[in-house]
């Protein structure tokens, strides 16, 4: 049986759909085909979590963030950005989308083309989600600490209610930045700063 996590503004409601086993890769892409307009990740337990499209102002918030990273990468020319509508299946089988990511050039051209137009089998480098209201701290704090343990090298928490920046980087705690003005990508993203005044 798989079961549907379907996340609204206050909770997350839990469906089960009557098969008799566990949503194929196949059939969770066509399930997303099918529902272009949500956003669906899978858990590595297959559970599949619908969310709603994000509210207008995290909308417009995940834009900025977008275009200061995808700024970056195209004068960096050492990897990819992602926005949020591209998924990934991470190696303990999850398929997540963050909210924006990145990875290294030669990792991405690894891939076969077949790979890249699918859920790429690939853990991003570099990803960030942003808070919205819909999200609880506590599920999104675990989501991080998944791409952590799946590869990732980086990891920003962006929480505009409280705003703080939760950083992750493997065999570390997270550090946790209190309203700074700007983000550093450190080592993995040089020369890169996330200016935060147009995201808060």
């Amino acid at each position: 049986m798989t079961t549907l996590l379907i996340q609204n503004e206050s909770t997350l409601l839990s469906v089960n759909l009557p098969d008799s086993e566990s949503m194929t890769t196949e059939q969770f892409y066509e399930f997303c085909q099918l529902n272009r307009d949500l956003r669906i990740e899978r858990t590595a337990n297959g559970e599949v979590i619908v969310m709603p499209p994000a509210f207008s102002d995290t909308g417009n918030r995940n834009l900025k963030i977008g275009q200061q990273v995808g700024y970056w990468a195209d004068r960096d020319g050492t990897g990819e950005a992602f926005d949020s509508s591209a998924g990934f299946t991470l190696p303990n089988g999850a398929i997540r989308a963050p909210d924006t990511s990145w990875i290294k050039l030669e990792r991405w051209n690894a891939l076969t083309e077949q790979q890249k137009a699918s859920f790429a089998p690939i853990c991003p480098d570099f990803v960030i989600e942003l808070r919205s209201k819909s999200d609880t701290l506590k599920s999104l704090q675990a989501k991080m600490q998944e791409y952590i343990a799946n590869g990732a090298l980086l990891g920003w928490l962006i929480d505009r209610q409280n705003r703080k920046v939760y950083i992750y980087r493997p065999n570390q705690e997270a550090e946790i930045l209190d309203n700074p003005e700007s983000v550093s990508g450190d080592r993995i993203l040089p020369g890169f700063m996330l200016q935060m005044a147009k995201i808060w």
